[in-house]
């Protein structure tokens, strides 16, 4: 079974995203009756289970924040991989600073931007202001760590797991 595929959604009690785990630690989970299975994907591993793809523990589990790291990877899938200048799509996207970091911008998330080659050209050493250029959309901190990679493995992987997802649709 490939990596993408052997994930498994971890709901809180609530139904609410709690975490993602392999499908051997959910199957260990509903074994010691910790979790139930929700949904499975039809495949038999041991007499009436199922490979589990979505569970719900048991009990209320308080889930702590964990913050976003800043890479080039999270930055493109924040930014839907298109220029927020222009909109264009490109595999060649690079990294923009609204605020240059020779002007004392910083490298996080509110000052960082997917950008097309040919808008970091135009803009340069300017702000958007500067370059008569404007955002499509203003950069911020993504939601929570569990919300961004759940929403990143349900649209790439398991779009069953939309429905679990506040804000996303199947």
């Amino acid at each position: 079974m490939s990596e993408s595929k052997s994930k498994v959604l971890v709901l809180n009690a609530s139904y609410e995203p709690l975490n993602v785990c392999s499908w051997r630690r959910a199957v260990v989970l509903i074994f010691k009756g910790k979790a139930e299975q929700i949904e499975h994907n039809g495949k038999v591993i041991y007499k009436d289970l199922e490979v589990p793809t979505v569970i719900r523990l048991r009990r209320y589990i308080k889930a702590p924040y964990k913050e976003i790291p800043l890479t080039r990877r999270n930055l493109m899938y924040r930014d839907h991989y298109s220029c927020q200048y222009c909109g264009h799509k490109t595999p060649d996207l690079t990294i923009d600073h609204v605020i240059p970091t020779s002007r004392g911008g910083t490298n996080t998330w509110d000052n960082v931007v997917a950008c097309c080659q040919k808008c970091n050209v135009k803009k340069g050493n300017h702000t958007p202001k500067e370059a008569s250029m404007h955002l499509l959309k203003h950069p911020r901190v993504p939601h929570g760590h569990l919300y961004f990679e759940v929403t990143r493995l349900a649209v790439s992987y398991f779009p069953h797991w939309q429905k679990y997802i506040i804000g996303m649709s199947a």
